[in-house]
């Protein structure tokens, strides 16, 4: 199966890849956040408890 991810939109080079992440229940949420894969760019797009956010930086988790 062929997947067409979209372009990002801030600096039209990269795509928007989509993470995958687990509820509080251990419920799998498929396109939790979606990432551009230009690191020189870094523009993400997240959903945190029902609400959307973009344009945080970027950071590596501590869990």
């Amino acid at each position: 199966m062929e997947y067409a991810f979209p372009d990002c939109r801030v600096c039209s080079t990269g795509v928007l890849l989509p993470l995958s992440d687990y509820g509080r229940e251990g419920a799998s949420i498929q396109f939790k956040a979606w990432v551009c894969c230009n690191p020189d760019c870094g523009y993400n797009i997240r959903i945190d408890n029902g609400e959307v956010s973009h344009g945080r930086p970027l950071s590596q988790s501590t869990k």
